[in-house]
């Protein structure tokens, strides 16, 4: 008796801890409001500045400076004119401090523009997997040695919204050096 009734308890945990993490998962056609989040120079980036005026790729990343992250990044930096001139903006987005968005950008010349999702509430408005506990990694960065915590970490996933604010793209299998391709080929579609 006693441990079905912690077998129930432990499985209402888990259904709420997993709701707690994750939100309703964004789905291709659905409409996509407005999100905010501080930018990689500490400056409130607001989502209605871009949605409904140009297309809009957002991608969640686990973390600033590590392999496949960097690989994403600089994959999307090398195309971005391409990305341009079909009109859209692009945003990467983890769980890092500001701080860390910037060293990130320094250290690999990205040139669009990094958000920071440290509790996890832009990714839960995606219905992005999120998990929330404190992690720090350390990294050089032109001979000074740095602590890079982050409070959250998201999966990655890749989403681009048409002018008309609607999911037109949505990737939970991210291959994080090919994204920025199969991002254009999408866009290309449109």
């Amino acid at each position: 008796m006693i441990s079905s009734v912690l077998r129930v308890f432990g499985l209402l945990f888990l259904s709420v801890f997993c709701l707690h993490v994750q939100g309703k998962e964004v789905k291709v056609g659905d409409a996509v409001s407005s999100f905010h989040a501080k930018d990689d120079q500490g400056k409130e980036w607001k989502a209605d500045q871009v949605l409904g005026n140009k297309n809009l790729v957002v991608y969640f990343y686990p973390a600033a400076m590590t392999g496949g992250c960097t690989k994403q990044a600089c994959a999307y930096r090398d195309d971005l004119s391409k990305l341009d001139s079909l009109n859209a903006v692009v945003v990467g987005i983890s769980g890092d401090e500001v701080k860390n968005l910037q060293l990130f950008k320094e250290a690999h010349n990205l040139n669009f523009t990094l958000l920071s999702d440290p509790d996890g509430k832009v990714a839960e408005a995606f219905g992005v997997p999120n998990s929330r506990e404190e992690k720090t990694i350390e990294r050089e960065i032109n001979g000074i040695k740095y602590q890079l915590k982050r409070e959250s970490t998201s999966s990655r996933w890749t989403f681009v919204i048409d002018k008309n604010k609607k999911v037109v793209y949505k990737s939970t299998t991210v291959n994080a050096a090919e994204d920025s391709k199969a991002v254009i080929q999408v866009l290309q579609s449109l």
